[in-house]
């Protein structure tokens, strides 16, 4: 019952979240006309697809890592799939390659993340054991050094190209998203959602011990594998839509733990909805929001709300400790 009451919960904050977006848009508050009803229903679905990932991804990497800290942008693998994903559209820009599509880039940012992730990895273990701490200091470094590549790439293109990329690096939802990639990543989000709940059971004997997970049965090679192809695919995906968006990923796993504990089967999809939620949220509230200069990037609004949220996550962690 309570697993059941936590998701009708977070459906329903999905649905007010969603019902705001609608309400607000530039021209102010309240239904819009026919035209601007399109437009709001494409960011609304483009931020249910972009959180709703985000969320999957958050998880499974604080399952794969058992670090409660763990998010595909604090990991910097937000930050690979950016680099991949500018790097595929100077390669196009620069050569002439328009027949890339939209999976094209897509490809190139999952690399990109696949790659960030295994150095990560890499210089977060020690003797073959996962250290937290030094495994989000190597995000924060791989996090850094992405950027710094993503902004060298960014610099060799022309200035109306830069515009852009420079109004993308900070994160938005698209009021006119590219609608094959926006199908690609719902289909993908589907499909993780249905992958990670029969794995639930998995994913709770994943959180124990490395001996204790083998001798209950559990191939961790094998869903390792999996939930770091899901992770980083889902992230890129997101980047190659929205670009990339901070602390969505760590937040809507803790927020839907809050109403259904800790069993992962009921946690992935609630993990999606949270993720869903909080993004759409995020995007109505900056709406409602006009400084002069016109709305805050989505992604701002997330960094300052998800950099609260992490202080107080990291607080609670070393208490805990």
């Amino acid at each position: 019952m309570k697993v059941g009451r936590g998701l009708a919960v977070l459906a329903a904050l999905l649905a007010i979240a969603i019902a705001a977006r609608l309400l607000l848009g530039g021209a102010g508050a309240g239904w819009p006309g026919a035209d601007s009803l399109r437009y709001r229903l494409l960011a609304a679905a483009s931020g249910v697809g972009v959180g709703a990932a985000l969320g999957l991804s958050g998880l499974f990497l604080q399952v794969l890592l058992r670090n409660p800290l763990a998010s595909p942008f604090i990991l910097g693998i937000s930050g690979g799939a950016s680099l991949g994903y500018v790097i595929a559209l100077y390669v196009a820009w620069r050569f002439g390659s328009s027949g890339l599509g939209p999976l094209g880039p897509v490809s190139s940012a999952t690399l990109g993340a696949i790659v960030t992730m295994a150095i990560t990895w890499r210089f977060g273990t020690r003797e073959g054991r996962i250290d937290p701490l030094t495994l989000v200091l190597a995000g924060a470094v791989m996090g850094a050094i992405t950027g710094a590549l993503t902004m060298a790439v960014q610099s060799l293109v022309p200035g109306g190209v830069r515009g852009d990329l420079v109004a993308w690096l900070m994160g938005r939802v698209p009021e006119a998203p590219d609608l094959g990639l926006l199908a690609f990543l719902a289909a993908l989000v589907v499909a993780s959602a249905i992958v990670g709940t029969l794995a639930g059971r998995a994913l709770d004997v994943a959180t124990l011990s490395d001996d204790e997970a083998t001798s209950l049965g559990l191939s961790l090679g094998k869903l390792r594998a999996l939930l770091f192809i899901l992770a980083c695919t889902l992230t890129a995906t997101t980047v190659a839509l929205a670009g990339p968006i901070a602390f969505v990923g760590l937040v809507a796993p803790h927020a839907a733990r809050i109403g259904l504990g800790a069993r992962h089967g009921p946690l992935v999809p609630g993990s999606a909805l949270a993720g869903a939620s909080l993004l759409v949220a995020a995007d109505a509230a900056r709406q409602a929001i006009d400084l002069g200069g016109g709305r805050l990037p989505v992604g701002v609004v997330t960094a300052f709300l998800g950099g609260v949220a992490f202080l107080l996550i990291l607080r609670k962690a070393r208490w805990a400790s």
